[in-house]
């Protein structure tokens, strides 16, 4: 379900606009219409014929669609970071300690910020071209970034100063992971290679798939015990650190998503899905998610990857980041829809006030979540709102 123009309390009256997607059938249109605020502040709401208001506070409204069996709750951001970058912003992250944000934009620059209130930290300067990717390093003092200009970089986040540069790729770098605590990190490129890298010694470890396709997103994940990886042809390098039992997943341009043990280098799967692969994500040791340029998120089991556990299709929109997050995923798309999941919620958790313009990346910290838009706005959700 969707829900265009609502922003949480604040107008007094207005309208938003509700549509309902059910797979195969036609779209049910609908409205919501606000009768004023009431005594508590929280706003009076009405929803159109066949849709129901079921529950609204301050920040957020829960509605159904009885006929398709479809529910909803709208959240609002709590707040609205407006000042980090003044163009879009296409990928974002927060330490694991809660307190810092880092982000890239495509004005050129990449910032760390403060999380609580979005103030501006440092500056991190040194890539030639767009930054496409950055995260923080486990420690949450570090982070690592990749950029159009093929370099990988690792940064101190306490002095800006840029203490490792990968060189070895021939196209621009467009996702990366980090292996366990970050001894070793993993990179994704245009010029069709993934790549495995020693952090303490600024060198590649090696080509870990050269699939002739952009690779536009890396996962690593810990791989359950039934699952058999194959064994390398070579003696792994002592450099290599925390990659036996770990599975590579990667989301291919040309359609295919590719699995391979990562000390191993042999092949796990290979699935070809409906259009381009953009992103992907381990959500436990044996079930993964990646989401396809045509709207289609592919949840596969590692154990029997021939056909898919299911698929998900809310709209034609390109699906730009999958995230696990507690017992489901969150997922973004271009149409600036973001969603959130849960195996024991009836019903799915819709973040709301990027309209129409594509929400590139989300990060969370315990009950916060962050996404960063085209719009050149981060925005943060609290869960506790709901």
């Amino acid at each position: 379900m969707k829900a265009q123009n609502w922003n949480g309390g604040g107008k007094d009256e207005g309208e938003a606009w509700l549509s309902c997607h059910p797979p195969g059938k036609p779209t049910l249109y609908g409205s919501l219409t606000c009768q004023g605020i009431g005594q508590d502040g929280i706003p009076e709401v009405t929803a159109s014929e066949g849709f129901i208001v079921n529950e609204i506070n301050k920040k957020s409204i829960h509605i159904s669609c009885p006929k398709e069996n479809a529910s909803s709750k709208f959240l609002a951001p709590y707040t609205t970071f407006s000042r980090i970058h003044s163009k879009s912003i296409t990928c974002l992250d927060i330490s694991s300690g809660g307190g810092l944000g880092v982000s890239s934009s495509t004005d050129g620059s990449m910032k760390i910020w403060q999380a609580s209130n979005g103030e501006l930290r440092r500056v991190l300067e040194g890539h030639v071209f767009d930054v496409n990717c950055c995260r923080f390093f486990p420690s949450g003092l570090v982070v690592l970034s990749g950029g159009m200009d093929a370099q990988l970089k690792i940064w101190s986040a306490e002095d800006a100063s840029c203490v490792v540069t990968f060189k070895g790729h021939k196209g621009g770098i467009l996702d990366t992971a980090i292996v366990d605590r970050g001894r070793n990190v993993v990179s994704g490129s245009r010029d069709g290679t993934a790549r495995l890298w020693d952090c303490g010694r600024s060198s590649c470890l090696g080509v870990i798939a050269d699939c002739g396709s952009s690779i536009n997103g890396v996962a690593v994940g810990a791989a359950d015990n039934s699952i058999n990886l194959g064994s390398p042809e070579q003696m792994p390098s002592e450099r290599e650190v925390g990659t036996e039992s770990k599975m590579l997943l990667l989301a291919r341009e040309d359609k295919k998503l590719q699995c391979l043990g990562l000390q191993s280098r042999q092949p796990v799967f290979l699935f070809v899905g409906s259009d381009a692969f953009n992103c992907c994500t381990f959500l436990s040791g044996f079930l993964l998610l990646a989401g396809t340029q045509d709207g289609n998120i592919y949840q596969l089991d590692v154990r029997s990857p021939r056909a898919p556990v299911q698929v998900i299709h809310r709209s034609g929109a390109p699906v730009l980041s999958l995230l696990s997050f507690r017992d489901g995923f969150i997922a973004s798309q271009g149409d600036g829809s973001c969603f959130i999941v849960q195996q024991d919620l009836d019903y799915v958790i819709e973040l709301t006030g990027a309209d129409c313009d594509p929400v590139f990346k989300v990060a969370t910290w315990e009950k916060q979540i962050y996404t960063c838009c085209r719009d050149g706005l981060v925005r943060r959700y609290q869960l506790s709102d709901l």
